[in-house]
C-alpha cells in the first residue's frame, strides 16, 4: 500500500473513531433525558462506529503498513431534541459517505484493488447506516410533539441490539 493510501485509511480511522464519541455523545443526551430507548441506539451506534475504525486498523497492519492514530477531537455536546439530534446524524453519516467515498476514488487513481475491494464493505454499510437513521427521522416527523408515540419508538429503538465487526466477518 502506498502511503496515499496508508494516510487516508489512517483518516477513516480516526474519523469512525470520532463518530464513536459523537455517539456516545448523544447517548449521554438521550439518558439525561429520560430516553433510554434512543440511548441505547446512539450506545450501539458507537460501538459499530469503533468496530469500523479497528477494521480498517487491522487491514493496514495485514496490508504490512503502518498504523498512525491521531488526536480524537471532541464532539459538540449541545442537542435539542430527538428530532434534532437525528438530523445530526443523518448529517454526520452523509459525511462519512463522502469521505469512504474518497477512500474508494483514491484506492482507484492508486490502482490499490485490494483497498478498492476492502472499502467496498463500508460502502454498503453507509447506505444502510443513512436509510436506518432516515427511518427514525420519518418516524419522528410524523409523530410531531405526539408524547405516546415518542414513548412508543423509544420501546422500539430499545430492542436494537449490538452485533460484532471485524476484519475476518466483512468479508
Amino acid at each position: 500500500m502506498n502511503t496515499k493510501v496508508e494516510d487516508i485509511l489512517n483518516a477513516q480511522i480516526n474519523k469512525e473513531f470520532y463518530s464513536a464519541y459523537l455517539y456516545l455523545a448523544m447517548s449521554a443526551y438521550f439518558d439525561s433525558i429520560g430516553l433510554k430507548g434512543f440511548s441505547n441506539w446512539t450506545k450501539v451506534q458507537a460501538k459499530e462506529e469503533m468496530d469500523h475504525g479497528m477494521i480498517i486498523f487491522d487491514y493496514i497492519i495485514a496490508r504490512d503498513s503502518k498504523v498512525n492514530l491521531q488526536t480524537i477531537e471532541a464532539p459538540d455536546i449541545v442537542f435539542d431534541g430527538p428530532l434534532n439530534v437525528f438530523e445530526m446524524i443523518l448529517s454526520h453519516e452523509k459525511e462519512v459517505t463522502e469521505s469512504i467515498e474518497s477512500v474508494a476514488n483514491l484506492s482507484e487513481d492508486e490502482c490499490d484493488k485490494a483497498t478498492r475491494c476492502f472499502i467496498d464493505w463500508y460502502i454498503g454499510e453507509q447506505v444502510e447506516e443513512e436509510a436506518g437513521t432516515l427511518e427514525v427521522i420519518k418516524k419522528l416527523k410524523m409523530f410531531g410533539t405526539e408524547c405516546s408515540m415518542l414513548y412508543h419508538l423509544d420501546k422500539e429503538l430499545t430492542q436494537r441490539q449490538y452485533k460484532s465487526h471485524n476484519y475476518h466477518s466483512i468479508g
